[in-house]
């Protein structure tokens, strides 16, 4: 792991125009490459093997299973993207934020504060989990562009990016036209995700794939390049609408564009599975994919999100377990 001189100095050395996001040099993007596109290719059943063998391979337990745990719980971007979503229901989210695991399992860990990374709703939400977040640093993300299908006019797309950052949005989640994916229009997806970045202004911008509706794993490594050749902060995986959502192969793709966006560029581009991550044991698994293939750098909350709601509950009982032997019923861990 880099440490804290190392950081400051690969930071000093990059250009002084480039803005920083929480201590990154912040993606500028650069120009269509479309060699480098059409080159992307993704071998389906050797990155099915590679995936497949990790869960039995990287396995921690005991004390070391339970800082791994700790260390997801600050990745989490702590969801709640539901039709009858409710001020009352964004605020005991935002109260879990800051408060994720019981205090008394805390002490026994000898942790003093734990937070997750984020905590994600729908625009209209925004105000609300900016005010019940106060004074606690923990960021809004806000899903926009017409999501999860992304659909709607182009120009009420990019207004709501902006009506999102002036109602305190610190990140915003915006989601791609697949259909430009899947015909192969690649400069219009481009072109799309650089008018998204700028609407972002300051605001951290994360790329939603939809990987399970874009066809292959080659046009998943394609649309990875493109969105971060535009500016992309972060590429993530799914709207966790869709009927495929994060899955091992995807990951391993997206990683890996991101490793060859970095090698070609010196920019770090973030990443953020979401959808269908629900167990804690599958949350050790993506850390050790990521540490694997991208170095501990990554497994920082500026650098990697888990999308997800449930899956907090399910570490606070690992955690239980593991400082009293025993498993706890679902309801000693509310959520929301």
């Amino acid at each position: 792991m880099q440490s804290q001189t190392e950081t400051t100095t690969a930071v000093t050395q990059r250009p002084d125009h480039l803005p920083q996001v929480a201590g990154l040099i912040r993606n500028p993007g650069m120009e269509l490459d479309m060699d480098w596109v059409m080159r992307a290719q993704a071998n389906t059943s050797a990155i099915e093997r590679r995936t497949a063998t990790l869960p039995g391979r990287r396995s921690v337990k005991k004390d070391y299973q339970a800082a791994w745990l700790l260390k997801a719980i600050s990745l989490i971007d702590l969801t709640t993207l539901a039709g009858d979503d409710t001020p009352g229901r964004v605020r005991r989210l935002c109260a879990k934020a800051r408060q994720p695991v019981r205090e008394d399992l805390l002490d026994a860990l000898g942790m003093e504060r734990l937070t997750t990374g984020a905590v994600c709703v729908y625009h209209d939400m925004v105000e609300v989990a900016v005010e019940a977040l106060q004074g606690s640093g923990i960021p809004v993300a806000a899903v926009s562009t017409g999501f999860p299908a992304g659909l709607s006019p182009f120009a009420l797309r990019v207004a709501e990016i902006g009506e999102s950052v002036k109602a305190g949005a610190a990140e915003i989640d915006i989601v791609i036209s697949r259909r430009h994916v899947l015909t192969g229009n690649w400069q219009a997806l481009y072109d799309e995700m650089k008018e998204f970045r700028a609407a972002c202004g300051e605001a951290h911008v994360k790329a939603i794939l939809a990987t399970g509706e874009l066809g292959s794993l080659r046009n998943v490594a394609r649309a990875s390049l493109i969105c971060m050749m535009a500016g992309a902060d972060f590429i993530k995986t799914s709207t966790g609408k869709e009927g495929v959502n994060a899955t091992l192969p995807v990951s391993l793709v997206m990683i890996r564009a991101i490793r060859d966006y970095e090698a070609r560029t010196g920019i770090k581009v973030g990443y953020k599975p979401a959808g269908g991550i629900s167990k804690a044991k599958d949350s050790l698994v993506y850390l050790s994919l990521l540490k694997e293939e991208l170095g501990n750098r990554w497994l920082q909350p500026d650098l990697f999100r888990f999308g997800a709601s449930s899956l907090l509950g399910d570490i606070e009982r690992q955690l239980e377990h593991h400082v009293t032997g025993a498993y706890s019923a679902a309801f000693r861990h509310p959520l929301a």
